[in-house]
């Protein structure tokens, strides 16, 4: 069985597991990779990278201050993180070209919340965590005030082998079965997929 919780609730010991050795853009990003833009990003080291996320997390400081996202468990073992928050606290998604192929909306609208970052544990894959925390972060983010919540999922091929570094944002499918719906395909192999609350 597959519990989620809000990582405010979880140990940061629990959410390294979980990130363990997982490399996103050539670093471990430890969700910073959208918060940190441009030049920023190479500035910044490991190190500080994961102390912005635990700062941001708030692990371990539940009912404190608001948290960034969500931790899985699977019979009591950590084993996956999905990032929520408003669109807004990413700067670096706010000036991709990616996800505004196509679209006019207001890009500062903090109304709209984004799943950044989808990861299941190595070993712990093909599972269903991405589903369930996909579904989880919907009434995380309606809880919150939300009225959208967006993602950027990748469009898998059960033929073709996908490195962790591209598939972070999670699958299309995992996207979907979460109540997802398609807005747009910026590319050949990624969807802009929402929600409205």
């Amino acid at each position: 069985m597959i519990v989620v919780v809000p990582a405010n609730e979880a140990s940061w010991t629990d959410l390294t597991a979980v990130l363990g050795s997982a490399r996103c853009h050539g670093a471990p990003c430890y969700c910073q990779r959208f918060k940190l833009p441009g030049r920023r990003w190479a500035e910044v080291g490991d190190g500080e990278r994961a102390d912005r996320l635990r700062e941001q997390t708030a692990c371990e400081q539940p009912g404190d201050r608001p948290t960034s996202g969500l931790v899985a468990y699977l019979d009591g073992e950590p084993v996956g993180w999905c990032s929520v928050e408003p669109r807004t606290a990413f700067p670096g998604l706010l000036n991709s070209r990616l996800p505004w192929a196509g679209r006019t909306e207001d890009k500062a609208d903090d109304g709209v919340w984004v799943i950044a970052c989808l990861i299941t544990r190595v070993g712990y894959r093909r599972r269903g965590v991405s589903g369930v925390l996909a579904a989880a972060a919907v009434g995380f983010a309606r809880e919150r005030g939300a009225r959208a919540l967006e993602a950027y999922g990748m469009i898998t091929n059960p033929a073709r082998e996908i490195t962790w570094g591209e598939l972070h944002v999670g699958s299309a499918n995992a996207l979907a079965d979460a109540g997802f719906t398609e807005v747009s395909r910026p590319s050949k192999r990624r969807v802009v997929m929402r929600v409205e609350l």
